[in-house]
């Protein structure tokens, strides 16, 4: 897993407290919404999205960052690529 710090995104989805398969859902619907080359930020309290998301990206064409944690929540990042 790669850890990052200090990304600004462009963007911000709050899936605290959703459950599977918000967290891979959601995230394209968003993605849609931003420009290419624009940032993401997912936060999340899942910790299967921290092996969800990434492969998300790779099957999709987008890239992961990678993600930060905090005390009670995980900031996942994907750069929208296509």
């Amino acid at each position: 897993m790669k850890f990052v710090d200090k990304i600004k995104a462009d963007d911000t989805l709050d899936l605290v407290y959703r459950m599977c398969p918000l967290h891979l859902i959601e995230p394209g619907e968003r993605l849609n919404c931003l420009k290419k080359g624009q940032i993401l930020e997912i936060l999340t309290d899942y910790d299967g999205a921290l092996d969800d998301i990434p492969e998300w990206c790779k099957k999709c064409g987008q890239e992961f960052l990678g993600l930060e944690e905090d005390d009670d929540q995980y900031k996942l990042y994907i750069k929208k690529v296509k």
